[in-house]
């Protein structure tokens, strides 16, 4: 009895382990203001395995902390340009640039 106790245990134990953690920074040039800093960890919330995502608008930057079982790199930084912000090598998507406040746009935060 304290065996199939003591298996049952591990055996929930390895099967609730999720992917292995990881961190990865993206490089996110095109971000201009704290608006662009919400829309993409706002964004990046919703995209299923992504744990905690801060963007520093000082380095243009944005960390990402993710299970590697959910989701990847390439999902994160098509999710990013899906927002309408380049991610690394990945474009934004033109439509959702677009859409962008003018403060979200390349120049925009000269213009106020």
């Amino acid at each position: 009895m304290r065996e199939h106790i003591i298996m049952t245990f591990l055996l929930t134990f390895f099967i609730g382990c999720g992917g292995e953690d990881m961190n990865v920074t993206v490089m996110t040039p095109t971000i201009q203001c704290g608006m662009c800093q919400k829309n993409i960890e706002v964004g990046l919330s919703k995209l299923d395995g992504v744990g905690r995502s801060t963007v520093d608008l000082a380095s243009k930057t944005t960390k990402v902390s993710f299970d590697s079982k959910k989701t990847d790199l390439l999902k994160i930084e098509n999710a990013i340009a899906d927002l309408g912000y380049q991610a690394n090598s990945v474009s934004a998507n033109p439509n959702a640039y677009e859409t962008l406040p003018d403060c979200c746009k390349i120049g925009g935060m000269d213009k106020m």
